[in-house]
């Protein structure tokens, strides 16, 4: 006796196929030269199907980025706060190089031109992952790892910051050694004085 095919397993099977198609091209040619029509032909999947679940394939690429960024949507948390930072920190810069094919910084780009797109991408994407980040810096002050004063989204900012300063100029991602110097100096800033010593 044969089985009915299952839907939602051919829905999920084409999903998956579509997704690993769009990583596939952005690494090979880049962000602004993809297409619906590319992806559906890698995929084996209709431009129809592919814009019955997405509006454009910004929506495709954000789709994937949601996917693939998983570190950042659920923080470490091993007790050493500049070893967490720098694991979610590696994995932004992991998103955004090269900056020339990397899905991050096309849909980064096109959101600048589409609200629709930006909006799906701060709601998605970042607002989470703010509020993660958050989470674990709180979990720090608990723990007296930092100054229980701290701004929060300052320290977003200085952490976060010149990673999208240097996609925007095309200064390069940081280098190992330079992240270290930006979490220690970041860390430094915000945390308490020590006690000094009884005489």
């Amino acid at each position: 006796m044969s089985r009915e095919p299952n839907p939602a397993r051919r829905r999920e099977s084409s999903r998956r196929a579509i997704l690993t198609a769009t990583g596939e091209l952005c690494g090979e040619i880049g962000y602004g030269r993809l297409t619906i029509e590319a992806i559906a032909a890698r995929a084996g999947a209709s431009k129809k199907t592919i814009y019955r679940w997405w509006p454009s394939k910004g929506a495709v690429v954000l789709e994937l980025l949601d996917e693939i960024a998983t570190v950042a949507a659920a923080p470490p948390d091993t007790g050493d706060l500049a070893a967490d930072l720098h694991s979610m920190l590696s994995e932004v810069i992991s998103l955004l190089t090269p900056p020339h094919n990397s899905p991050g910084t096309g849909v980064i780009a096109e959101a600048l031109q589409d609200p629709h797109l930006a909006r799906d991408l701060r709601e998605r994407i970042i607002r989470p992952r703010i509020a993660t980040f958050k989470e674990r810096l709180r979990r720090a002050q608990d723990a007296g790892q930092l100054h229980p004063d701290a701004d929060l989204d300052v320290a977003l900012d200085l952490l976060y910051g010149p990673l999208y300063h240097r996609m925007a100029l095309h200064l390069g991602m940081p280098d190992p050694a330079y992240l270290h110097s930006l979490i220690t100096h970041v860390l430094r800033a915000l945390t308490p004085p020590t006690s000094s010593a009884p005489h």
